[in-house]
């Protein structure tokens, strides 16, 4: 008898399968009390029957719950290890989007060792990507597919960039090539304005047309004062149901008003993604933001189209580069990346693609780091 059910939100229903079916205590359970509007997270062992379709039982039996993805383990120890087990359980919470385990003190801390930084919402994230704004279908699908040989494992695009479809294609080719994974994958999409009173399907129409069973990442692409709380409130659900992992903004460059979405919210924005480059380095945004453990990261990171010449040739920038014997582009983006920034540079060319992922390899000194952000002028580029 459980007297506080009011008080849970998430309940996990574990049991075991037998004959192909959850013991009848579970379905006494589940007739017990009232679960409307709960999450339901069911969990089970078995010898081979796998969940036995005991998830589409519980859904029909709480259809005004929301019933996530289950957990199933086989029973014999001797086809599992405990350490097997536990890296399940722990695959399992992450594709579900609940809390993590790690050291929450590591939020936002990069590593560049490794090239991955920890999210707010539990989840790691890459720090360089590759960006696909202004790609037609063909060239997102091209780039992507390039990206993913190379190394990279951050994807960003948007739906009104209108290349979600070939996104899609250029992942299911790498993965069909088993270039990668799809859990290798971090992939992020963005919300238009227009959607914002429409967000779960606008967030359902993504997944189509990507191809995906969930979205590692959605932003709300521009604020929105009007309607973003009830778009970002259509995220939250979606983390819920497991079709997001996590959530995000694009284009709040005042703390008032990111504050004004964020007092409004459940879940804290995991990244904030801004204009962002040695000529506009977004410091009150990022120290703003940092008090939430939400993360920045850069769009235009190499000034953008019709601006990179001005950076690359920047004689500060040159003169780095030169003494390590590396591009302009690929000094600008090792800053961003040791400044605390995720960088996802957009291109394609595949030379360059391939040439922006090799900034692993050196390191800039803190001098080096210092005369870069004496470049700033708070001056954007873009003016949305």
């Amino acid at each position: 008898m459980i007297e506080n059910i009011d008080d849970y939100d998430t309940i996990f229903v574990g049991y075991p399968i037998w004959h192909g079916d959850m013991p009848m205590i579970v379905y006494n359970f589940l007739e017990s009390y009232d679960f409307s509007s709960k999450t339901i997270i069911p969990f089970c062992t078995h010898e081979g029957s796998s969940l036995a379709g005991t998830v589409q039982k519980i859904k029909n039996k709480l259809p005004d719950s929301t019933v996530l993805n289950g957990l199933t383990v086989r029973g014999n120890t001797a086809q599992n290890s405990p350490d097997d087990v536990e890296s399940a359980v722990d695959n399992w919470l992450n594709e579900i989007g609940l809390p993590f385990k790690d050291d929450k003190s590591k939020i936002g801390e990069f590593d560049l060792e490794n090239g991955k930084v920890l999210l707010n919402s539990g989840y790691e994230m890459p720090i360089l990507g590759i960006g696909t704004y202004t790609l037609s279908d063909t060239q997102a699908e091209n780039s992507v597919y390039w990206a993913l040989k190379d190394g990279y494992r951050l994807i960003d695009t948007a739906r009104i960039y209108g290349n979600e479809t070939g996104v899609g294609r250029g992942i299911k080719k790498a993965i069909d090539e088993g270039i990668v994974k799809r859990e290798d994958i971090f992939v992020t999409t963005k919300m238009w304005t227009s959607d914002y009173n429409n967000g779960e399907n606008a967030i359902q129409a993504s997944l189509d047309r990507l191809g995906l069973d969930y979205i590692d990442l959605m932003i709300l692409h521009h604020s929105q004062p009007s309607n973003d709380v009830i778009a970002y409130k259509a995220m939250e659900k979606a983390v819920k149901e497991g079709k997001l992992h996590s959530i995000g903004l694009s284009n709040y460059y005042e703390p008032a008003d990111f504050d004004r979405l964020v007092n409004a919210a459940t879940l804290v924005p995991a990244l904030l993604q801004n204009e962002t480059h040695p000529y506009h380095q977004s410091t009150e945004m990022k120290e703003h933001i940092s008090k939430y453990g939400t993360v920045m990261e850069s769009w235009y990171p190499l000034g953008g189209r019709g601006h990179t010449q001005m950076l690359f040739n920047d004689e500060t920038i040159k003169n780095i580069a030169t003494e390590h014997g590396k591009t302009s582009a690929q000094v600008i983006l090792r800053w961003h990346l040791q400044a605390g920034n995720i960088a996802i540079p957009g291109s394609s060319n595949e030379a360059h693609i391939k040439e922006n992922s090799e900034i692993f390899d050196f390191e800039l000194s803190e001098t080096e780091m210092q005369k870069i952000s004496s470049l700033d002028k708070d001056e954007r580029f873009s003016t949305y």
